[in-house]
């Protein structure tokens, strides 16, 4: 049980209603449940109706509280090791909707969260939760510019001599 006052969740959704594989992305503080989640039931809770149930990937957590004192209520917390890593769903009682978050790790570059937060809650985006930190950091390296003789070997044998 938590009574601790929920913090502001970093969060980015989509706009609209559009299935899609990441309805958006959030980015805790720490890996502390107790102090993280209940701030983020709380902000899904004004767009999706109150959320009765979450699902994470255990390793993602210090501890795995089995339920939190939301606003009143509680809101039970499952962890299964077949949740992908940095994946958070979240389950509202209201028609059984769903959102599912990529959970970008607390000690993530904020250049780095903010770019996967925004990629997440693109439509259309097609990068899986536990690929979506990797791919940020991926793009953000800056790649070599090809040397003189690297160039050379990229061109040889497709010239034409002018007549």
């Amino acid at each position: 049980m938590s009574a601790t006052e929920p913090s502001t969740p970093r969060l980015q959704l989509q706009p609209g209603t559009a299935i899609e594989l990441l309805d958006g992305a959030w980015w805790p503080r720490s890996t502390d449940p107790v102090a993280e989640i209940p701030g983020l039931v709380l902000a899904i809770d004004a767009l999706q109706g109150p959320i009765t149930r979450l699902m994470l990937n255990p390793n993602d957590w210090d501890s795995q509280p089995r339920r939190l004192a939301v606003d009143g209520r509680l809101v039970r917390l499952g962890y299964f090791s077949s949740q992908p890593a940095g994946l958070l769903t979240a389950i509202s009682g209201k028609a059984g909707s769903r959102v599912d978050l990529a959970v970008i790790p607390a000690d993530t570059a904020p250049d780095t969260a903010d770019t996967a937060m925004t990629l997440a809650a693109t439509s259309g985006n097609r990068i899986h939760a536990q690929d979506l930190v990797g791919s940020v950091v991926d793009s953000q390296t800056p790649h070599p510019a090809p040397t003189a003789s690297e160039d050379t070997s990229e061109t040889e044998g497709g010239n034409l001599a002018t007549v």
